[in-house]
């Protein structure tokens, strides 16, 4: 059965880093204890605009930001919404996603949920 991975791309503030990776680490945890296989959360070091995409463009990123592309792994597409449900309903998360509060703009983030095909 392939696997599900949910995927991000996001724009962070640089002032607001320590702040983001902080939260990433707290949801991470509770993404991992209702079941997900991975959470991963990286920063942008080689992403240059390109000539009609990228992901700096994808977000709008702004000259004071970074990019970041985050990713968790599920068993299955079930899984997936099992796991997303009971993180959603954790009072941990729930109290956190206030967007006057977050570290980034949550309108410029893209998400989304895919099916693995290929898997080494």
């Amino acid at each position: 059965m392939p696997r599900c991975v949910d995927g991000f791309v996001l724009p962070v503030p640089r002032k607001n880093a320590d702040a983001y990776r902080r939260m990433a680490r707290r949801a991470g945890k509770i993404w991992r204890e209702h079941g997900a296989l991975e959470y991963v959360e990286c920063v942008a070091d080689d992403v240059k605009p390109g000539k009609h995409t990228s992901f700096p463009q994808s977000v709008k990123l702004r000259p004071d930001e970074v990019v970041w592309f985050s990713w968790i792994v599920f068993r299955s597409r079930r899984h997936r919404d099992r796991v997303n449900a009971k993180v959603l309903a954790d009072p941990r998360i729930a109290g956190s996603m206030d967007a006057k509060r977050l570290p980034f703009d949550p309108r410029r983030m893209i998400h989304g949920g895919f099916e693995t095909r290929v898997d080494l």
